[in-house]
């Protein structure tokens, strides 16, 4: 059994480069698979391993100065649900692109612990509850009677904000993930007039450990191998259908075209009829992954062993351009 984490930290980095560097050595030292970005704002990262190592790796984190107060989402799996790890530089750690200086550790919401959370659910009307996730993530799961934009982007929120129509005298609960979203929507939608901003602290995941995951429907989507994972014990079953035969399903796997790679819901069922593919026009390329219908739901990779140099290389360009 090994142990997944999720964690952030606002905390001022005066030299990412140097940062990312050393944080990168001490997570290969401890044998550690997942994603790190840093930016000169802090830090966002999710990692796997052995209880021992994760354990080594929390305590040098808070170890760096600024970062003593870092929180961490934890789960177990029966393997380590990332290919390989990535710590990386980035501009921002969690991409909103707005203008304003939006700074997590002096402004934004009120937070509300998981407890707080659902009894404002059980006992309030007067509410509007915002799901600051993007669409293939609400779209498995969500809290009952919440706004889910259906936004592919999470830079995309500022201008549906705009848009939303939403009412800034009405109470707003907002939620995502592990809450790295809401620091900063919580901070852009006070800035545009909203009076009373209210985000779930720790996010769905802490939401789920602390309180069973009460009034929440279908599952949460999070950015590894297992795509998705449960929440409320007392409702799993799936709120989105197969895109291939209309089905209850809330599996997610990559279309096999390679030039397509989109990711959809669909059932066994449907990944069979279409060969892991998730239109004809797919199912017909060139370019398609060999189907295995036990591999379909199996961590991505890409098998570029099978194609020619040419698109291997324009592969490896359009994914250098994506990340």
């Amino acid at each position: 059994m090994y142990e997944v984490i999720l964690y952030y930290n606002f905390s001022q980095i005066d030299d990412p480069e140097i940062f990312v560097s050393e944080h990168k050595q001490r997570c290969r030292d401890l044998d550690l698979l997942g994603r790190v970005y840093v930016s000169e704002e802090g830090i966002n990262g999710t990692l796997g391993g052995t209880k021992e190592n994760i354990d080594a790796y929390k305590a040098y984190l808070r170890s760096i100065n600024g970062f003593e107060d870092t929180e961490f989402k934890e789960d177990t799996s029966d393997t380590i649900p990332f290919a390989k790890l990535i710590v990386k530089q980035r501009p921002e750690i969690v991409t909103l692109k707005v203008d304003d200086e939006l700074n997590p550790k002096e402004e934004g919401g009120r937070y509300l612990s998981p407890q707080e959370w659902r009894e404002v659910l059980e006992k309030e009307e007067d509410i509007q509850i915002i799901d600051v996730r993007n669409d293939y993530e609400s779209r498995i799961g969500h809290f009952e009677g919440a706004i889910t934009p259906q936004e592919n982007n999470f830079y995309d929120f500022p201008k549906w904000l705009e848009e939303a129509g939403l009412d800034k005298n009405k109470k707003t609960l907002m939620y995502c993930t592990g809450g790295i979203r809401c620091e900063k929507f919580s901070i852009l939608m006070q800035k545009k007039g909203f009076k009373d901003v209210n985000q779930l602290h720790g996010g769905i995941l802490n939401y789920a450990k602390e309180e069973g995951g009460k009034y929440f429907r279908g599952k949460c989507f999070v950015f590894d191998d297992r795509l998705v994972v449960p929440v409320n014990p007392e409702d799993e079953e799936p709120i989105a259908h197969c895109e291939i035969t209309g089905e209850p399903c809330d599996m997610y796997i990559n279309c096999a075209n390679m030039e397509c790679n989109k990711l959809f819901i669909c059932s066994p069922e449907g990944a069979q009829q279409m060969e892991g593919c998730c239109s004809e026009e797919c199912r017909q390329s060139e370019y398609k992954r060999p189907f295995d219908a036990e591999q379909a739901y199996a961590p991505f990779r890409k098998w570029y062993h099978y194609f020619d140099d040419e698109f291997k290389q324009r592969s490896l360009q359009n994914e250098h351009q994506d990340s």
